[in-house]
């Protein structure tokens, strides 16, 4: 079973409702699928004047969630999956700490979702997916993630960059998809905010919540 943890923001419930369901829908495998809430981890932090969701540092807990053994997947909530979980739960983890999908992503706009200021840096949402090898990943204790500074987490500083594998690109495309999209990142501001409702990619995440929806009210 493919352990996978959503980041969660109250802001965007639904979408974190919504990926869960498009995971299953496609999956081949079982998932144990949980929420990052905050409210819900025995976790605290100065709030970052930068951060633009609840999730922004919590993502980091999840080696230690796990008790440091295992593999699990990290995914922000403004995604859309498309394809099979599975191929990541069967690439090869010996070795590696992590892996993502390795973006050289420069955005153009100054703001993103909810009105939160756009900042660049590098290695820029590769922290936004990804597969973890838990044991390798001792350094993200708890007192770590609540101390480090942003750069240090989202830059991966202290993991060897040899320890840092490849996620095929097709599973974290960024405000885009064609054909062969495993996975779509609304990184932006996906349709469920008001100001975004007309994203070029929308209809397809707008289906899939109304499928959501039907799901649930007829459960």
């Amino acid at each position: 079973m493919l352990r996978i943890f959503i980041g969660f923001d109250s802001r965007e419930a639904e979408a974190a409702d919504v990926l869960d369901y498009s995971l299953r829908r496609h999956s081949s495998i079982p998932l144990d699928i949980r929420y990052l809430k905050l409210a819900e981890l025995d976790f605290t932090r100065p709030r970052d004047p930068l951060q633009s969701t609840e999730f922004t540092y919590t993502r980091f807990l999840v080696p230690h969630l796990c008790g440091y053994e295992g593999t699990a997947v990290f995914m922000d909530c403004d995604m859309l999956c498309l394809g099979d979980i599975k191929e990541l739960h069967d690439l090869d983890m010996t070795g590696l700490a992590l892996r993502v999908v390795k973006h050289d992503y420069r955005p153009a706009a100054t703001v993103k979702m909810d009105g939160c200021v756009q900042t660049v840096y590098p290695r820029k949402n590769w922290s936004s997916l990804m597969l973890m090898n838990c044991a390798e990943l001792r350094l993200w204790t708890p007192e770590v993630v609540a101390t480090q500074t942003g750069a240090y987490l989202h830059r991966f500083q202290d993991v060897p960059d040899d320890k840092i594998g490849d996620i095929p690109d097709t599973w974290n495309t960024l405000d885009w998809m064609d054909e062969r999209t495993k996975l779509i990142h609304y990184t932006g501001g996906g349709p469920w905010f008001e100001q975004y409702k007309d994203h070029p990619y929308g209809r397809v995440w707008l289906d899939y919540r109304d499928a959501c929806r039907a799901r649930r009210n007829s459960a």
